[in-house]
């Protein structure tokens, strides 16, 4: 490693990286600098790339580091410290790699994808704190060969609430002849991961897991929903189905998350998981937790799993119960079979002349 005032040289897979600005306080309350972030990825690299290898992914920079009243911009508001990055820097080195994507509305970009742990190093230099992979690979954007279930915790409900619900998604994956990879979301949330056949589009995709989401909330209704509009779910765990949807991206496994403590999404096995607690794994403790026991999502790409029982499920559903589509994120155009996007306290409701 070589430095300087204000640089420092950083030989990472055979490129030199640059990180400006080193001393630069990224979590002043523990004393996390910049380049101890873009350390902490070189340490967590094997797990990482794992995470990111060839998929296109957008970039959460944070290039003033994490302080109090930061936030984040928003498609109404660009004001904000931070921002996400779809499309690559045009600084970019040309080992950086791209995929080409496409965007719900029809716009393109050519996106980072990762191939060493080098463009990782890269992007923490730019602030990168949270990357967030697309579920394909370059080679097959079209394709996802993932599908991620989000345990999303809702007003009143937490962690625990997320664990106390995840057995149950691992027993109905296994009834499916699946398996998933749990990880910590590195705030309240629990993300499982199950590695999928490339040979569904997106809403195929998406449709699948409302069908699993909906046969999990059928059979524990009291603790998981499926109600896309917040109004509905009471204090129950979310299954963000949407998740599933083009342009629509997690949190990748090792991952930091833009809080005080400088958290991080931790992969978990299934039996651990019911013993941790998000706050176990920062910047700080996560390097020496991977140099003991490796990445506990390295067992994901050895698996490819078939999605037609949750298209055959999908269906009996419609059958049955005429359950169709759910409705997708405000910013999408109008999508094929989708219902009315309104919220149900807003819909109008009818009057006496209406019938």
């Amino acid at each position: 490693m070589a430095s300087s005032k204000d640089a420092v040289l950083l030989q990472v897979d055979g490129h030199e990286v640059r990180v400006s600005s080193p001393e630069k306080p990224y979590f002043a309350e523990r004393g996390i600098r910049k380049i101890d972030v873009v350390e902490y990825f070189v340490a967590v690299g094997d797990g990482i790339l794992h995470a990111l290898r060839d998929r296109p992914t957008t970039l959460e920079r944070w290039p003033g580091g994490v302080f109090e009243g930061a936030r984040l911009s928003t498609r109404t508001d660009n004001t904000g410290d931070a921002f996400y990055q779809k499309r690559v820097p045009k600084n970019a080195p040309d080992w950086v790699p791209t995929a080409h994507i496409t965007f719900p509305s029809g716009r393109t970009a050519d996106e980072i994808a990762p191939d060493s742990v080098a463009v990782v190093a890269w992007c923490a230099n730019l602030g990168t704190l949270t990357f967030h992979p697309w579920p394909v690979s370059k080679s097959d954007v079209e394709q996802p060969d993932q599908i991620r279930i989000d345990l999303d915790p809702q007003p009143g409900t937490d962690f625990s609430d997320a664990v106390w619900v995840a057995p149950h998604v691992r027993e109905l994956l296994h009834e499916l002849g699946m398996e998933g990879w749990p990880k910590t979301s590195g705030g309240r949330g629990v993300h499982v991961y199950v590695p999928i056949q490339p040979r569904w589009t997106f809403p195929e995709v998406r449709r699948a897991v409302i069908a699993f989401g909906r046969e999990l909330e059928r059979r524990i209704p009291e603790r998981v929903t499926m109600s896309w509009w917040k109004e509905e779910r009471g204090q129950k765990i979310f299954i963000d189905y949407n998740q599933m949807a083009r342009d629509r991206t997690i949190a990748s496994a090792y991952s930091i998350r833009p809080k005080p403590h400088a958290p991080v999404s931790a992969p978990v096995d299934w039996d651990e998981l019911l013993d941790v607690h998000p706050t176990d794994f920062d910047v700080l403790t996560m390097p020496a937790r991977f140099r003991e026991v490796g990445d506990k999502h390295a067992g994901l790409s050895d698996h490819a799993f078939g999605i037609e029982p949750l298209l055959e499920l999908a269906e009996r559903q419609a059958e049955d119960q005429g359950l169709g589509d759910l409705p997708y994120p405000p910013d999408y155009p109008k999508m094929p079979g989708e219902p009315m996007r309104v919220q149900p306290s807003r819909a109008k409701r009818p009057t006496r002349a209406d019938g």
